[in-house]
C-alpha cells in the first residue's frame, strides 16, 4: 500500500483507466489486466479500474499504483462511484492503492463521504475525489482527500456540459487547491492530454480513447459517415 503524500504518481504522468462495464464485450477474464500491463509497458504511471475482480487481477500484473472504484447503481440515487463504506472496504482489501469516490454536492454527499474518506485512510489507502465543479473540488480538499479528479464534470446536471475536456475547470482547480489535480473526462487525443498538463494537471487519466475499442471504432465510423 502506498503512503499518502503530495505525489502519489510521478508528476505529469499518464494514468490509464482500464474498465469494462457488464454489457461491454471486453468484460471478464483477464482482459483488463492485459490492458493494464500493456499500458504500463508503454509508460503509464498508474491504472484506474472498476470492481474487485479487476483490481485483484491488475495488481498481480503491474507494480504501479492502482486507483480502484466500484460502480454501483442504487435506486433513487445518482451517486454510483463507490457510494458506500462497503465499497471502500472492498476496494482497499482487494489491494487498491487509491480509492476513487464521488465527492459531488448532491444528496448530502459532502457530509456522507466523510466516514468513507476516514476509513480509506485508516486502512492505508489514499483517496481521489471525483468532482464536477470548482466548489466541489475546494470542498474535497477541505475534507482531506489526497487527489482531485475532474472526472464528473459534465455528468452532473449543474456542471459544465461539453463534449470536450473541461480545461477551464482544470485551470481553476489547479490555481485554487494545493493538492494534486488530475485531469479526467473526455480526453481523446494526445494533444488534449498535453493541454491538460499545460492547464495545471499533475497527472492525466485517459480511458475510453485507449481501452474501449467499441467507442473508438464508433468515433471513426461517425467521422467517415460525414464524407
Amino acid at each position: 500500500m502506498i503512503q499518502r503524500s503530495g505525489e502519489l504518481f510521478p508528476a505529469k504522468g499518464l494514468i490509464v483507466s482500464c474498465q469494462a462495464l457488464p454489457h461491454e464485450p471486453l468484460r471478464g477474464g483477464d482482459t483488463m489486466a492485459k490492458m493494464a500491463r500493456a499500458a504500463v509497458e508503454a509508460g503509464a504511471v498508474g491504472i484506474r479500474t472498476n470492481g474487485v475482480f479487476d483490481i485483484l487481477a491488475i495488481k498481480q500484473e503491474v507494480s504501479v499504483p492502482v486507483i480502484g472504484l466500484i460502480k454501483r447503481d442504487i435506486a433513487g440515487s445518482d451517486i454510483f462511484i463507490t457510494p458506500t463504506i462497503n465499497e471502500v472496504q472492498a476496494i482497499v482489501l482487494a489491494g487498491a492503492d487509491v480509492v476513487a469516490l464521488d465527492v459531488t454536492d448532491r444528496e448530502g454527499r459532502l457530509e456522507a463521504v466523510e466516514p468513507l474518506i476516514a476509513l480509506a485512510h485508516k486502512m492505508g489507502a489514499a483517496v481521489m475525489a471525483d468532482i464536477s465543479t470548482l466548489e466541489e473540488g475546494i470542498a474535497a480538499e477541505r475534507l482531506g482527500v489526497d487527489l482531485i479528479g475532474t472526472t464528473l464534470s459534465g455528468y452532473t446536471s449543474y456542471s459544465r456540459q461539453s463534449d470536450e475536456p473541461d480545461f477551464e475547470l482544470l485551470q481553476q482547480l489547479s490555481e485554487a487547491v494545493k493538492i494534486p489535480v488530475v485531469a479526467e473526462g473526455r480526453i481523446w487525443t494526445p494533444e488534449e492530454a498535453a493541454k491538460a498538463l499545460e492547464c495545471g494537471a499533475a497527472n492525466v487519466v485517459v480511458g475510453s480513447a485507449i481501452t474501449r475499442p467499441q467507442l473508438i471504432t464508433a468515433r471513426y465510423i461517425k467521422a467517415m459517415s460525414r464524407r
